[in-house]
């Protein structure tokens, strides 16, 4: 069974404290887990970003909501419990609890009343507001990494290459030191545009082939040849870097040889320069904050 949204979570939720006793944050995982007979893949399907449990975050906003509206109370930091709102709610078998159910709410009206001015057109009431800032977010850097490509294909291929090096300097190979890679793509290269030394007396070498492509295909004659080129350097590592894509038999080619060589496409290449930063710069950052509980606990 697919992750519910969070709407679908709030009277499954809200019956799950009909005891009238407290409950933990943690335990409403569990039991809405349960519930939707979620797989322990579903359970640790992530949100865009990797920093929370799509699961845990839906049952937070569906508890919020809950919350905000008087049907759930907030009982010490990370424990809630029904209220006598919610229970007479539960009282009346609701078929389903959602945003527009919980519209009857003053409480809740005048919470939405506010999110919905800084609600934006692309807003999905399925989603979590997590969820849509994550989405729009995800939505920039898309539509960012495909203009970037479009200007990395109109370099030269002498400035592709010395791009290329920037970004795996930023990347973490060679470590900090200036003079840890340089480009030396020319004619006679013999397949080889750049290297990194990843110690300072350079006992062990990345080497890397940077192919910039308007159009077409990297097949696997094309790394066999970049393959051949390591193995006359008695490398054991190289980098493949192309403004294009790979070949179903270039990508498996790679994975059945003693070398180690790591194939990264167009579309990689762009959202790589976008989390290190080449190429572009940050115009606006947001800190998404919440509340301090341990600050406001009396001693």
């Amino acid at each position: 069974m697919s992750i519910p949204d969070f709407q679908k979570i709030m009277l499954p939720l809200l019956k799950f404290a009909t005891d009238n006793k407290e409950h933990s944050t943690q335990s409403a995982y569990d039991y809405i887990s349960k519930y939707f007979s979620l797989n322990e893949s579903e359970k640790k399907e992530l949100l865009p970003s990797g920093t929370q449990a799509t699961i845990e975050n839906r049952v937070g906003w569906a508890k919020a909501y809950l919350t905000k509206a008087g049907l759930l109370e907030k009982t010490r930091r990370s424990y809630f419990k029904i209220s006598d709102a919610g229970l007479k709610v539960l009282l009346e078998n609701p078929k389903e609890i959602n945003i527009h159910y919980l519209e009857k709410f003053p409480e809740f009206v005048e919470f939405r009343k506010f999110k919905k001015e800084d609600a934006t057109p692309d807003t999905k009431e399925d989603l979590t507001p997590r969820e849509n800032l994550e989405k729009s977010f995800l939505t920039i850097k898309k539509n960012l990494s495909i203009e970037l490509l479009k200007i990395v294909k109109e370099l030269s291929p002498k400035f592709f290459e010395n791009l290329v090096i920037d970004l795996l300097l930023k990347m973490g190979y060679g470590g900090s030191r200036k003079d840890a890679a340089e480009a030396i793509g020319s004619i006679g290269d013999e397949g080889i545009d750049g290297i990194i030394k990843e110690d300072k007396l350079g006992l062990e070498i990345i080497y890397i082939q940077a192919k910039k492509w308007s159009s077409g295909t990297v097949s696997r004659p094309d790394i066999q040849k970049f393959v051949g080129a390591l193995e006359g350097k008695r490398a054991k590592k190289g980098i493949f870097i192309t403004t294009s894509n790979y070949s179903d038999g270039a990508k498996a080619y790679v994975k059945n040889i003693g070398t180690k060589v790591v194939l990264i496409d167009g579309e990689q290449l762009s959202n790589y320069m976008v989390d290190y930063e080449i190429g572009v710069s940050k115009e606006i950052t947001y800190d998404i904050k919440k509340i301090d509980t341990d600050y406001f606990t009396e001693e």
